[in-house]
């Protein structure tokens, strides 16, 4: 279902809030994109002058070649690594981690991706630490209190049915490319806002903003985290992963469950946290890491 209210998206009082933080943004909203990722990775290597770059995630990263192309279309200088943030009301080839698809609705779903400059002490954890301040922004954490929202390493959003039991409000994918001398990250988020028709190949179930907030729209649910999302990006620039360890651990749905994983060196056990790489902690026998983007890490006995 979704709302057939125009939306109001705001995006000059969003370039005023988030300014001071990203100096140099710029904020666009589209009725209709591909893919709010896609469209930014796009933008970065024209910029770069090297269409041909593959993306990477963070943590594979490749050396900026020498030579640079004439300056580029778009309203974009050579080399620029001015921050951007992009939002689609309906994206019709938006894309997950591992190739999934991420289907969204005009209204009833909220995707959007922030591209800007990084250049942390280590790259590691970038994802938690992105839905760390999700989760924090969408679910204030209250004393005494249990949270409403968890995270199922190493990129995903839950509202909390029950210990390791929850269903998917939302998703990370970040994404990487060398524009000159500097790399950018692309970091798309995509949440539901509204209930759906459901989707078979949702296999973990569907959750919804309105759930726990019945008055939402995607633009409020913006609002809510842009502004803590650019905050956290700049943290986890100067300091990596450390400063969101607690908080991951607060919301880690996994932590003291059975999983079973598709890595080959461990294809169940019990999940312990994460290090202080972000790489996902299992206890099977001896204590094995798994870092994200080598595996696909699923509830035991279910194909969430």
């Amino acid at each position: 279902m979704s709302d057939s209210r125009p939306l109001q998206w705001g995006a000059e009082a969003l370039w005023q809030q988030l300014g001071p933080v990203l100096p140099g943004l710029s904020v666009e909203v589209l009725a209709r994109a591909d893919s709010t990722n896609t469209r930014l990775l796009e933008r970065a290597r024209l910029s770069s002058g090297r269409r041909s770059l593959p993306q990477t995630i963070p943590g594979e990263l490749d050396a900026p070649a020498p030579g640079r192309e004439a300056p580029t279309p778009l309203g974009r200088r050579n080399d620029d690594t001015r921050p951007c943030l992009l939002v689609a009301e309906q994206q019709t080839h938006g894309r997950g981690r591992q190739g999934r698809v991420w289907q969204s609705a005009a209204g009833a779903s909220l995707t959007f991706s922030l591209a800007l400059a990084l250049q942390p002490p280590s790259w590691s954890g970038l994802s938690l630490a992105v839905g760390v301040a999700l989760a924090d922004a969408l679910d204030p954490p209250t004393a005494g209190l249990p949270p409403r929202v968890g995270l199922k390493w190493p990129n995903d959003l839950c509202l909390l049915d029950g210990p390791g039991r929850g269903r998917k409000l939302g998703g990370v994918l970040i994404e990487t490319v060398p524009v000159g001398e500097r790399r950018m990250a692309v970091v798309g988020i995509g949440l539901n806002v509204l209930p759906q028709a459901p989707n078979p190949e949702l296999s973990s179930g569907f959750a919804c903003l309105q759930e726990i907030w019945p008055e939402v729209d995607a633009p409020q649910a913006l609002q809510r985290v842009a502004l803590p999302l650019a905050q956290a990006l700049m943290r986890f620039d100067r300091e990596g992963l450390a400063p969101f360890a607690a908080g991951f651990a607060r919301r880690d749905m996994l932590y003291g469950q059975t999983v079973s994983t598709t890595a080959a060196e461990v294809a169940e056990g019990v999940a312990e946290g994460i290090d202080e790489h972000g790489a996902l902690r299992i206890r099977a026998g001896v204590l094995h890491a798994l870092h994200a983007g080598e595996v696909s890490v699923r509830l035991s006995g279910s194909a969430a």
